[in-house]
Order: structure tokens, then C-alpha cells, then sequence
């Protein structure tokens, strides 16, 4: 019997060493070394790929923002705020419902097939407000030139790109609305236009909150 309790004994001290141990190896030394090294060597990526303007942090490079403007009396949808580019649709991701007091960002895709009736009749909607939005008095946008991502959103719907085909057909829209030429609007566009990774993965590309940022400082010198 006296046996029996000390074998016991010592299998209970050995477990509790042993979870002390790898509780202070894998809880605590090893993500200490994992930050430690992020933040000397990725010092941005670690901190979540954080954009300042004007000494603030503004969003993340890595996740799409809306730009709309501010509901009115009777508005169940935000309209977008037409004197910034705007990014991918971020609509048909559903709906907060665990918690209506607050307005969540949900990331997910559709799910929903090419030939879903419901699919389909959002990328209708969406090219026609595409076209509309951006046709000014003298520059007309066609059905043609409008790209797919313009009428899509993402997989997770919360791309922070759009397409150099995108950014360009906003252009005469943006420079329009902010008193600019669209001169001084395409050079911000090719500025902020990424090159394929490595040269060779994935497509080029505009992030739409740099680009912004960039608009903001340039109205403001203007």
C-alpha cells in the first residue's frame, strides 16, 4: 500500500514538474523569443502592418477600409464618399447579428456558385453604379472597361488592393471632385502601383489607403 502511494506520489510531482517546465518553455521563454526576434527584425509586420498619417494610425495596410459617407435621415446603406477612390465591394458577407450594437467587419467569401441568380444580379447592380460613379461631364465610362474586381469582392472580402485597371478608371472622377487634374491624379496612381512579388507572383496592384493618403496630402498642398 505504501508503495502504491509513493509510486503515485511520484508520478503526480514528475507531471507537475513537467507541466511547470513546458508551461515556462512554451508559454512563456518561447513566445518572448518569437516577439523578441518579429520586433527587431519585422518590426511593421509584427505590429500589424500599421499606416500612420500625420503621426496617427489610420488602418492597415493589409486590410480594405470603406470610404463612404456619414447615413442620412431615413439611409439604411452608406453611400460611397465619391471624392476618394474606392476599393472592392465588401457587400454580400451577411450581417452582425450576434451583436447589433456594434458594426463588425465580417470576412468570408459568398459562397455562391458563377450562376447564382442573387450573384449575378449584384455584379449587375454593382457595374452599373461602377459606370455611373465615375462617368463625369467629359469622360464617359463603358460597360467594357469595367474590371472584375470592381465588381467582386474578395475571398475574404477584405482586400486592401484593387486593380491598376480600377484605380485608372477612377481617376477622372477623383480628379473632378477634389478640383485636380487628372494629370496630377494618374501620377499618384502609377506611384502607388505594385509590381508583381518577386517579379513573377501574383498581379500588379494599388493599395487603396496609401493611395488615399496620398490624395489627402495632395489636395491639401493644392
Amino acid at each position: 500500500m505504501n508503495t502504491s502511494v509513493s509510486n503515485t506520489g511520484r508520478l503526480l510531482g514528475a507531471g507537475l514538474r513537467a507541466l511547470l517546465v513546458l508551461t515556462l518553455v512554451t508559454g512563456v521563454l518561447y513566445p518572448l523569443l518569437v516577439t523578441g526576434i518579429a520586433q527587431g527584425l519585422f518590426p511593421g509586420r509584427a505590429n500589424g502592418s500599421a499606416i500612420k498619417a500625420d503621426g496617427t494610425v489610420v488602418g492597415s495596410s493589409l486590410i480594405g477600409q470603406a470610404y463612404d459617407l456619414p447615413l442620412k435621415g431615413g439611409e439604411e446603406t452608406r453611400a460611397p464618399d465619391l471624392k476618394w477612390f474606392q476599393g472592392r465591394p465588401q457587400n454580400g458577407l451577411g450581417t452582425n447579428s450576434a451583436n447589433t450594437r456594434y458594426r463588425l467587419i465580417l470576412s468570408g467569401a459568398t459562397n455562391r456558385s458563377g450562376d447564382n441568380d442573387e450573384l449575378m444580379q449584384w455584379v449587375k447592380d454593382a457595374k452599373a453604379a461602377v459606370v455611373k460613379d465615375n462617368s463625369t461631364d467629359t469622360y464617359k465610362v463603358q460597360p467594357s472597361q469595367v474590371p472584375a474586381d470592381a465588381v467582386t469582392s474578395s475571398g475574404s472580402g477584405l482586400d486592401p488592393h484593387i486593380s491598376p485597371q480600377y484605380a485608372n478608371l477612377q481617376i477622372h472622377r477623383v480628379a473632378e471632385r477634389n478640383g485636380l487634374s487628372t494629370t496630377e491624379v494618374r501620377e499618384l496612381v502609377d506611384e502607388h502601383t505594385e509590381g508583381r512579388t518577386l517579379g513573377f507572383m501574383g498581379e500588379p496592384r494599388v493599395n487603396v489607403l496609401k493611395l488615399n493618403i496620398a490624395l489627402k496630402d495632395l489636395t491639401t498642398k493644392s
